[in-house]
């Protein structure tokens, strides 16, 4: 498992199916799963792997929450998961980063989801599968975690960029979807579906592509990178682009902006 890339192609996933040292999960929305999946993959619904404190969303489970869930899908810390969804990425991107944060080692999403795997013939299933019950056990590893006070300590620092991939109407406040709205201070824009191939079912872009693109606005592998958008969704997907190019400082924003946005004391541009 050690050779399993973190970026897996559907021909490689195709060879996996059955094999008890794999865990496929899929992300997508439950009416989709119901008329096709990847054969053998679990469901798990999204809104099992986040939390919300109203009005800040996006944040991650209590220690206790998350075991049992990831426990009823068949989690246990030797099994290699293999992630992916109906939207491009987002969801699968967000339970793999909390798999990190969680202290699980062996991970991989699917490139391109259920987009590449139907639309390049592999073979699907419309028959849901029983999890087999395990036992996850969470061992914290805090790295890939950015919260606002961490933020708040950085931003002045030219060594740390923040990455923003909401839409520009979300980035410069002409869309709200907070108490307040704008952007935190410092950061650039890129639209998180700016990373996929929409000719190649919503791939990553080639690295040489999003190398380019990133370091277009300053976002070069000896900076730390935080990533964020409204929840912690969007950016999630960013936060894996980023871990398959190889930079080697990058976290994500729990709560992202819906945490942000509503904390009047803190600082912001428009």
């Amino acid at each position: 498992m050690a050779d399993v890339p973190l970026l897996i192609e559907p021909d490689i996933l195709e060879n996996t199916i059955g094999s008890n040292e794999f865990l496929i999960i899929d992300l997508s929305k439950a009416e989709t799963y119901g008329k096709l999946h990847v054969p053998g993959a679990v469901h798990l619904d999204y809104a099992h792997i986040v939390a919300a404190n109203k009005p800040v969303m996006g944040l991650l489970p209590d220690d206790a929450t998350l075991q049992g869930v990831l426990s009823a899908a068949g989690c246990h810390r030797d099994i290699h998961i293999v992630a992916y969804d109906d939207e491009g990425g987002g969801r699968a991107a967000r339970l793999l980063w909390t798999l990190e944060i969680a202290g699980h080692q062996h991970l991989s999403l699917l490139n391109g989801g259920l987009h590449a795997w139907a639309n390049e013939g592999h073979p699907c299933d419309n028959t849901p599968v029983t999890p087999t019950p395990a036992t996850f056990q969470v061992r914290h590893n805090d790295a890939p975690l950015a919260t606002r006070e961490y933020i708040l300590d950085r931003l002045d620092s030219t060594a740390t960029a923040l990455l923003d991939v909401r839409s520009p109407d979300e980035y410069h406040g002409i869309r709200k979807y907070a108490e307040r709205a704008g952007h935190i201070p410092g950061a650039v824009n890129l639209e998180w579906t700016s990373t996929m191939d929409q000719q190649r079912n919503l791939r990553f872009k080639p690295d040489a592509e999003l190398r380019q693109l990133l370091s277009a606005i300053g976002i070069t592998p000896e900076r730390e990178v935080i990533t964020y958008c409204q929840t912690h969704h969007r950016s999630a997907h960013t936060y894996l682009v980023l871990k398959h190019l190889g930079y080697p400082q990058i976290k994500g924003y729990a709560g992202s902006w819906s945490d942000w946005g509503n904390q009047p004391e803190l600082p912001l541009e428009v």
